[in-house]
């Protein structure tokens, strides 16, 4: 169900696993920008970049929009194809709020996991059918799971869309207490950073291949959670806005992010 880089891992060795992969990827300089993925954005303005991945998902959705309203805050939804086209109201209502669409996949499998012909077809045809639901074209894409092979990458951008990874984590598909995983997504909150958060949880219905199904899924109040991180953010004087708000005042940091 997760997104993280190392599923099986504890969030303080996934944590600074990430942190020694990142630096290596920095270290490999302007030759690696070409084949890169967005990972952050260079910017002086003290924003941050708030992503939500697996929804629309009726009743949860709808309490993180009320946080990002109560907050003046806005985000980028990735969302899934299917789920969108089961609840093309609720979408409806993440736009009219001001906040962006992003494209999450068809559903939630690994598309490393899947023939290229496959891949090219999904991404191509799922990000039109996106479109035309919100009515203006899909520019980001969020591989699920992360998992992104190059082949995964360059069919992206064959279909116009940009990668777009992440920083911090709320790590918020383990059953723990919201006051434990705000304080989890607040270390790397920085200007440019790109949070990855949930306003659902996609399970074996939207294909999930189940990695980290042996713990119960998590029912604390998503929008709870949002509020706490945005409290969090304002307390060191940063505010959350989508990634088209923040590239405006800044540009893309682009690294290589291959891993099945």
């Amino acid at each position: 169900m997760s997104e993280t880089p190392v599923t099986t891992a504890r969030p303080d060795t996934a944590y600074w696993a990430s942190r020694l992969r990142r630096a290596a990827l920095s270290a490999a300089g302007p030759l690696t920008t070409p084949v890169g993925s967005i990972i952050s954005v260079r910017t002086k303005a003290p924003q941050v970049v708030v992503t939500f991945d697996d929804g629309p998902e009726p009743g949860s959705t709808e309490r993180v929009l009320s946080a990002l309203r109560d907050h003046r805050a806005t985000a980028t939804f990735f969302v899934l194809l299917t789920r969108a086209e089961r609840s093309p109201r609720l979408l409806a209502e993440v736009v009219a709020a001001g906040h962006e669409v992003g494209f999450h996949g068809f559903d939630h499998r690994r598309l490393t996991r899947l023939p290229a012909a496959r891949v090219r077809i999904e991404l191509a045809v799922g990000a039109a059918r996106l479109a035309d639901l919100l009515g203006s074209p899909v520019r980001w894409f969020r591989p699920p799971h992360g998992a992104q092979t190059p082949r995964v990458w360059r069919a992206a951008r064959e279909a116009g869309l940009w990668s777009v990874l992440w920083g911090p984590c709320a790590w918020d598909w383990l059953p723990r207490p919201v006051e434990e995983l705000s304080a989890l997504a607040m270390r790397g909150m920085r200007p440019g950073a790109i949070l990855l958060a949930h306003d659902g949880l996609a399970g074996p219905d939207d294909g999930d291949e189940g990695d980290d199904c042996s713990s119960p899924p998590p029912r604390f109040d998503r929008g709870e959670l949002v509020g706490r991180l945005l409290t969090g953010m304002a307390q060191r004087g940063l505010t959350g806005r989508s990634l088209s708000a923040v590239l405006a005042a800044g540009r893309p940091r682009l690294v290589p992010w291959f891993r099945r």
